[in-house]
């Protein structure tokens, strides 16, 4: 019997979502260097990230999740989001992006539908640059962020430590 055809939509994250945006993060927390959270989160912790990220204006959360034939939705297999760059006024032109994929959702393209979401999502709005702090090494990501136009700024050498040991993060910057 042929597997099960599933496609892939993106939309805006919504209340529902939380707890398994906060399990597909918690996976990061605890088995990667990608984010610098050493502690994982409740989904009653992480509630504020998801209000800070409603479904118009410059801060944004799109949600990627694999649906049935009848378009019911299934599992979620990533999100990306855009936040506060800084929190002074004078960067309220400029957001930082993210995406974070399922472990088993890579190699997928789901990375680019949702920075695709994401990027169209914002263009009507008043922002000028994004920004993109990527922890090295991290190829995927790297080829993902260059893909959308980013381009490499600089690096932040051993900013971070986490697992015993220092990582650096590499900073990408594109036009909006």
């Amino acid at each position: 019997m042929p597997p099960e055809r599933r496609e892939v939509q993106v939309r805006p994250g919504v209340d529902s979502d939380l707890e398994a945006l906060t399990d597909l993060y918690n996976h990061y927390v605890r088995e990667t260097p990608i984010t610098f959270d050493t502690a994982v989160f409740t989904p009653e912790e992480r509630r504020p990230w998801l209000l800070s990220h409603p479904e118009d204006g410059p801060h944004r959360l799109m949600v990627a999740v694999e649906t049935d034939p009848e378009g019911n939705s299934q599992r979620i297999l990533g999100y990306a989001t855009s936040s506060a760059f800084r929190p002074k006024p004078a960067y309220e032109t400029s957001v930082e992006v993210t995406v974070y994929l399922a472990p088993d959702a890579g190699r997928r393209g789901i990375g680019t539908l949702l920075y695709k979401a994401l990027f169209e999502a914002l263009a009507g709005e008043d922002l000028h640059r994004a920004y993109a702090g990527i922890a090295q090494p991290n190829e995927a990501s790297t080829r993902l962020h260059e893909r959308f136009g980013f381009r490499h700024i600089g690096t932040y050498r051993e900013v971070g430590r986490k697992f015993g040991r220092y990582w650096d993060v590499a900073w990408y910057e594109k036009d909006l």
